[in-house]
């Protein structure tokens, strides 16, 4: 027995999948990125419609600008966690910004959304608490909940109802319960009934904690995410979000109204044991954050192009998300067909996600698009085209 055995299944399943050749959806390698919504990809112009570049502020201008001062000024990287030489001037000057964005007293940056997830859950939920979290979470939530000493209850997703039967059932330890929950999905692209689920947060005195990495610069009248969107920000607790979507860089944060969040800083392991964000990161970011602040246009033409593009797919018969937001995923029957159109797609130069179970439901998989702002009417068109020829 060898230590790789475990693989060897995987290993087969595989090459099964992919022996019909058409390239490995898991491992397209970009030969070179031209602007924010096009690449070189087998030596193809492709549309990039699958990077979660909701904003296109990947080749902005400004955040370029910011990021090339930093490097020169601060050097490529700090060698350091925040607690030991990581903690820079921006460091501390973005998460002043990130609180007074979010109207909240406590910020705090990690170095990945997912190190945020991580250290969050991990290090505020206990040996007597409880996490009340949605089955259709990401993997970093249910990862940082596994690290945690807190017991674990899945709730249906998005399923209202369920949730507040199991919080019931908890009797007098729903004050020492955290609700986890996202704005928007990263697989289908719904939003969480969040009103309900902060009405219930109340009624039951639990904390809640939502998940904006997909809805913060997307949603709400200032960019704010799904909780301004719905009118409940003072009822959510917590709010974790990433820079490597809308704010087109790489990190995480948290932000709080509980000025108990501070504490993560001398307890929180991967806040404590990785090294912080370059300084060139952290300068794009905040000017990225400045531009969700000033340009609300951005936002208008990510929803029209979205629209436009959810309403096309499910005209030409595609079975879709629930409603349309930047996450477009169109469900194919099985994991074959799936890879068959995925490699046509980027044949006819458009590059977009494939999922596969257990990620996709139902035994299928799922060809899963991002709108950006980016996106010109015409590439819209050209993906429309390229799917168009499936239908």
């Amino acid at each position: 027995m060898s230590i790789f055995d475990k693989f060897q299944q995987l290993v087969e399943d595989r090459k099964a999948l992919l022996g019909g050749g058409g390239g490995d959806p898991f491992n397209v390698v970009i030969n070179q990125v031209l602007s924010s919504t096009e690449a070189m990809v087998n030596g193809r112009r492709t549309i990039l419609a699958g990077t979660n570049n909701y904003l296109g502020l990947t080749f902005d201008s400004g955040c370029i600008g910011a990021a090339r001062i930093a490097l020169e000024e601060q050097g490529t990287g700090t060698t350091g966690s925040r607690m030991a030489n990581g903690t820079f001037e921006n460091h501390v000057a973005l998460e002043r910004e990130l609180a007074e964005f979010f109207h909240v007293g406590s910020a705090i940056v990690f170095s990945t959304g997912y190190l945020a997830n991580l250290g969050l859950l991990s290090t505020l939920a206990g040996q007597d608490d409880v996490i009340l979290l949605d089955a259709d979470c990401h993997a970093s939530i249910y990862d940082g909940c596994r690290m945690s000493d807190a017991e674990i209850i899945r709730f249906r997703h998005n399923n209202v109802s369920d949730l507040e039967k199991r919080l019931r059932r908890l009797g007098d330890r729903t004050s020492r319960t955290l609700i986890v929950v996202e704005g928007i999905y990263s697989m289908l692209g719904d939003r969480a009934p969040l009103k309900d689920i902060a009405d219930i947060r109340t009624k039951y005195q639990s904390f809640l904690v939502v998940d904006e990495a997909h809805s913060l610069g997307v949603l709400g009248e200032n960019g704010r995410g799904l909780a301004e969107e719905a009118g409940v920000e003072e009822k959510v607790d917590l709010i974790v979000g990433t820079f490597s979507k809308s704010l087109g860089a790489t990190g995480g944060f948290c932000v709080s109204r509980h000025p108990e969040l501070e504490m993560l800083r001398y307890t929180s392991r991967p806040y404590i044991f990785t090294a912080s964000p370059s300084p060139s990161v952290i300068a794009s970011t905040r000017t990225a954050l400045q531009i969700i602040k000033t340009h609300p246009e951005l936002r208008h033409r990510l929803w029209s192009s979205t629209t436009r593009l959810y309403e096309r797919l499910r005209d030409m018969g595609f079975i879709l998300g629930p409603e349309p937001t930047p996450v477009i995923a169109a469900l194919v029957e099985t994991k074959e067909r799936g890879v068959e159109l995925w490699s046509q797609l980027l044949e006819r130069g458009v590059y977009v996600n494939l999922v596969l179970p257990p990620a996709a439901p139902n035994g299928g998989c799922l060809l899963r698009c991002s709108v950006s702002a980016g996106h010109s009417d015409e590439q819209i068109e050209k993906i429309c085209q390229a799917f168009s020829s499936f239908s």
